[in-house]
Parts: structure tokens; sequence; C-alpha cells
């Protein structure tokens, strides 16, 4: 095995293992603090793919803003800091058999898909590709409308937890 497939293994192990934890454990800090952990793991996956644009898109924007803006989150509710109930029910198993359904259905239509022999192992960087996607995300036909709408769900998410935070402190003051 060649450096790139130990680095991409262990990597692999440390994402998958703090995806887990992150829906698993019962503090909610803790849970975003592994989001952070996976986010970054990821980010590693990106550097390994010769994606080095969207590792530094992924730790700016997904670590230093969405996992930030969840630790604010939890910190101004203060209500559920940590989860006393049971972390699976009723549910559970039938939510992981659907997962792996799903899995499978995924896995089966991309080894089906004739492009996925066609990839280039080692693409060579265009320069043009920042350009493209810098287009791309402005552009009416391109991704503006889904590069909108995460916008909006972000500002949505910190209103909303400005306001849990401020009704909060608002019932303490009046007792």
């Amino acid at each position: 095995m060649i450096l790139d497939q130990v680095i991409f293994l262990i990597t692999a192990v440390v994402v998958l293992t703090a995806a887990i934890l992150v829906v698993s454990v019962p503090k909610m800090i803790h849970a975003a603090l592994w989001l952070i952990l996976a986010l970054a793991g990821i980010a590693v996956l990106f550097v390994l793919l010769q994606a080095p644009f969207f590792a530094v898109v992924q730790v700016i924007v997904y670590i230093g803003a969405i996992a930030v803006l969840v630790i604010f989150a939890v910190m101004l509710t203060r209500k559920a800091m940590q989860d006393d109930g049971p972390q699976l029910n009723r549910y559970s198993v039938l939510a992981a058999a659907v997962s792996l359904m799903l899995f499978a259905v995924l896995t089966g239509m991309l080894l089906s898909w004739d492009g996925a022999n066609n990839l280039p192992v080692n693409p060579a960087v265009n320069p043009d590709t920042i350009v493209n996607l810098g287009e791309s995300l402005t552009n009416p036909q391109g991704f503006l409308l889904p590069f909108e709408v995460a916008s909006i769900l972000l500002l949505a998410a910190l209103v909303g937890a400005i306001y849990i935070g401020r009704e909060h402190r608002a019932g303490k003051e009046e007792e």
C-alpha cells in the first residue's frame, strides 16, 4: 500500500467513528466537537483528492462557520446540554435497515454507471476550474439557487438560536 492509501484508510476510520459519535453521544457540546473532527477528516480527503480549494472551503465554511454556529446555538440555549433519554428508540433498527438499503441502491447505481470506469485517477488541475466554479455559484442557470437556499437556512438557524436564547433569558429576568 502506498502512503496515500494508508492516510485515506486512517482518515476514513476517523471520519466514520466521529460521525457515529455525533449522533450517539448524550452531550450536545460533545456532539458538536465530534462533528468538527468529522468535517476536518473530510477536508483531509479533499486534500488527498488534490482539491485544495474544496479543502479550504471545507475548513472555512463548515468547520469555521457551521460548526461554530452549532456550538454557539448550544451555548445560547443552555437547555438541552445533556440528553437524559435513551439514544435509541423503537425505530432505530428500521432506520438502520433503510439506510443500508439506500446505501446498497446507491452503490449499485454507481457501479452500473458507465462513466465510473472512465474517471481519471489523477486529473491535472485546470486553472480555469476555480473560475468555472465561481461562475457556476453566481450564475442563475448554475448553483445560485441552492447556494442562496443554504445561506437562508443558516440565517434562519442563527435567528432561531438567538430567539430561543433571548426567550430563555427573558423568563429568568421576570423571576
